[in-house]
């Protein structure tokens, strides 16, 4: 990391090329696979020019998902899908998170389908793909944890709604 951060291509390039299949991964379920390539490669180039400002290289991985999130969600605003759902955090801070984690298999079918908002795609993703804390999610997405918790369980509920009507529950 602090060669990356001392203009050392090489050690830029590896570092780039360690996180960019979860990067890849995490962008291709937010924009699905026509635009993810174009959105990863803007984040890489981001990553490149602002790595240097990085004060703590532990929170590299949390930093540059965040990045990942911010582009991510430019590009779907532009494309007018990223639709926010009004949310009473008061009440939803208070809220345990779901206990259930659906099979990856349930969770790669219902990632491909338009049931989820990206809002709650990107806290599937983060949460179950990435195996990231729901409080690292809340950082990750500049939200509350309350807000990641409602997110999380709209859906897994939309994913119990969808597998019903696929298979016939």
């Amino acid at each position: 990391m602090l060669r990356a951060q001392s203009d050392d291509r090489e050690a830029l390039e590896l570092l780039l090329r360690s996180i960019q299949p979860s990067l890849r991964r995490y962008v291709l379920g937010l924009v699905g696979p026509s635009h993810a390539d174009d959105v990863l490669q803007d984040v890489l180039i981001l990553v490149a020019r602002k790595l240097a400002w990085l004060e703590q290289p532990e929170l590299f991985r949390p930093w540059i998902f965040r990045i990942a999130t911010r582009a991510a969600t430019r590009f779907l605003k532009r494309q007018r899908r990223w639709l926010e759902q009004p949310i009473d955090e008061r009440t939803i801070e208070e809220l345990p998170a779901p206990n259930s984690h659906p099979s990856g298999e349930l969770l790669e079918e219902l990632l491909t389908t338009d049931a989820l908002s990206p809002a709650s795609r990107a806290v599937l993703l983060l949460h179950f793909k990435e195996e990231m804390s729901l409080p690292a999610v809340a950082a990750i997405l500049e939200i509350p944890l309350g807000t990641v918790k409602s997110r999380l369980s709209y859906g897994l509920s939309a994913l119990r709604k969808h597998l019903g009507q696929n298979r016939g529950l």
